[in-house]
């Protein structure tokens, strides 16, 4: 990695440290807004959504995956 590429990593993550506590709170107060009576049948069918789409539990936590994967790239 050269020293730009951290440079640059570096105000990604300051960048993302002032902005995702704004974004946070942008979207609490949006959540808190919304008219839940009104939009029911959005809210009702993400739930007929999520009750038919369950997923398989991990047995894992993917980090073995991750480390065969950046093997195989280092080669």
């Amino acid at each position: 990695m050269t020293a730009e590429q951290r440079k640059q990593y570096r105000e990604y993550v300051k960048r993302w440290q002032r902005v995702g506590p704004l974004l946070r709170r942008i979207r609490i107060q949006e959540m808190r807004a919304a008219d839940y009576a009104k939009d029911w049948r959005v809210i009702d069918s993400l739930y007929e959504i999520a009750a038919h789409h369950r997923g398989v539990p991990r047995t894992t936590s993917g980090l073995v995956e991750q480390q065969r994967l950046f093997a195989k790239a280092r080669r």
